[in-house]
């Protein structure tokens, strides 16, 4: 029918990109989520699309490698964290220009526990504010203005979250920015959360 065409052309999509050593917990709840809330999620692999082991030992299994989705819109970037999977995303060549263009864009961008460092080492978002993981503050305090005291922040199209414990938040966070409040409210009321 044609309002379903037309309500499938609408539906958002984010990239997450997964690299080895990623935190599988802040992985998986954000991709999750934002299934839940209808959004068109992609799972890139950071070197190819082999399963990708992550720092527990869990092994996920991208749906594309990187390469195979290059030139390709979506409407946030998500960035798990994790020291192994961030510490790859810092040094992809990959990652730095799909950031750039989404920053030039205007597209959100989403970076969780030590993932912000990626942003920093590839100069996304210079200046605005930010957390992360507390032990990597020291990495971006000059560059971003950090923020201790929230577990989520957003600045503009920037999400920036702490770490497997606030990864819910991050989540709906993104989700309330690419489907609404009132869905991620719907989506945290199955979930047996809160969410205002």
């Amino acid at each position: 029918s044609q309002l379903f065409a037309k309500a499938y052309k609408m539906s958002k999509s984010a990239l997450v990109i997964l690299a080895a050593g990623a935190e599988e917990m802040e992985f998986i709840i954000a991709a999750d989520v934002l299934r839940r809330a209808g959004v068109k999620v992609t799972v890139a692999g950071l070197n190819n699309a082999e399963p990708v082991k992550c720092s527990r030992d869990v092994s996920i299994l991208p749906d594309a490698s990187l390469a195979q989705i290059s030139g390709q819109k979506f409407d946030v970037i998500v960035l798990p964290g994790g020291l192994g999977g961030s510490k790859a995303m810092a040094e992809s060549e990959a990652v730095g220009q799909l950031l750039q263009a989404q920053e030039a864009d205007g597209g959100l961008i989403a970076a969780i526990c030590a993932a912000p460092t990626v942003l920093a080492k590839h100069g996304i978002a210079a200046g605005k504010s930010l957390t992360s993981y507390p032990s990597m503050k020291d990495q971006l305090v000059g560059k971003y203005s950090y923020v201790d005291d929230q577990k989520v922040v957003q600045d503009g199209n920037l999400i920036t979250s702490r770490g497997p414990g606030t990864a819910y938040e991050f989540a709906l966070k993104i989700s309330e920015q690419l489907a609404g409040k009132e869905k991620a409210q719907e989506v945290a009321k199955g979930l047996l959360l809160s969410y205002d």
